[in-house]
């Protein structure tokens, strides 16, 4: 179905003219296809979508990751890195970790919004003033126009406007960031020193659905293996229906793991939560990544399996760069 149909997507004609086209509407573009995806720290790359990005990007495709924190306040998960060395130099080692796993999943480019990890509610990180959940908002928003504008974006991905599940404060100030960006990179009146503008497509939220933790949870008991989803897991509140996009990244399954191992202070390789199935089978449980798009200014039919539907149609036939 079209996607102006859908209770929680919402397409609008555009207002302005500009780089896409004439005002009112999304005229065909003499551009490359180009993904920006905005995370929160290091390791949330890996862990949300690193499969579509590798898809992405060996497809031709320009991919470029915006990580707003350096992840300081973040603990050290994997036991065998908890050491002190490790922990005195822990905010140089996440960017180190970024770096190679970045490279592993294919990402063109790395942005650092230049913001401290705020750590959880309450905790002394969350007070500090240089935070990024204590940044001011118009400021954080001018710097991911300035991305956007020097970028030129199709499609953003981001976080969700529903984090029940996971409310730490800097995921939620991506989203709160993100979707003003995502208008404001087109309005001339808005941050004029930052480039010119620029209008975005589509943008997605990042979803981890129900349908992955039962399909794995499920497997696992088939095979006689104990499953870290407890009932605790299955009374949180499901969004599948809010999914609107699954995107086939089961051949990308080896490069997302060896992303997430690259995050070695964060990712404990004996963890069940990520590598309770053996690989042959965790690839295919579940072979994709899943998506609602939230806001779309091409048409596109419904279910999509690509984040570039309606898109591809509006850009001309150009090698990527």
């Amino acid at each position: 179905m079209p996607a102006e149909k859908s209770g929680y997507c919402r397409r609008e004609p555009l207002r302005r003219a500009g780089a896409c086209g004439l005002a009112g509407t999304v005229a065909p573009m003499d551009e490359p296809l180009r993904l920006l995806t905005v995370h929160a720290h290091p390791d949330d790359e890996s862990s949300k979508g690193a499969g579509s990005v590798a898809r992405y990007h060996d497809e031709g495709i320009r991919c470029v990751l915006v990580c707003c924190t350096g992840g300081e306040a973040g603990d050290i998960i994997n036991p065998a890195m908890d050491l002190p060395d490790v922990r005195a130099r822990l905010a140089q080692i996440r960017v180190e970790e970024l770096r190679r796993a970045t490279e592993i999943i294919g990402y063109d480019e790395v942005v650092m919004l230049g913001y401290r990890d705020s750590g959880m509610p309450d905790s002394p990180e969350n007070a500090d003033a240089g935070c990024f959940a204590r940044a001011d908002l118009g400021e954080a928003v001018g710097r991911l126009v300035e991305v956007i504008r020097r970028e030129r974006p199709q499609v953003i991905v981001t976080y969700p406007d529903n984090q029940d599940g996971y409310p730490h404060p800097d995921h939620l100030r991506v989203h709160e960031v993100t979707m003003p960006a995502f208008d404001a990179a087109a309005d001339p009146d808005a941050y004029p020193e930052l480039g010119e503008p620029w209008q975005p497509l589509k943008l997605y939220y990042s979803m981890w659905s129900r349908a992955r933790m039962v399909a794995t949870h499920d497997k696992l008991l088939e095979l006689g293996l104990e499953s870290p989803f407890d009932e605790a897991w299955f009374d949180r509140a499901s969004q599948d229906d809010r999914i609107t996009t699954r995107v086939e990244v089961g051949a990308y399954y080896e490069r997302r793991t060896a992303a997430l191992l690259a995050h070695a202070t964060q990712i404990d390789p004996a963890s069940p939560f990520w590598f309770a199935l053996p690989p042959e089978v965790a690839a295919l449980v579940h072979p994709y990544d899943d998506y609602c798009l939230a806001r779309s200014l091409v048409d596109t039919e419904m279910p999509e399996d690509d984040l570039f539907s309606g898109v591809r149609a509006r850009v001309y036939d150009r090698p990527a760069s």
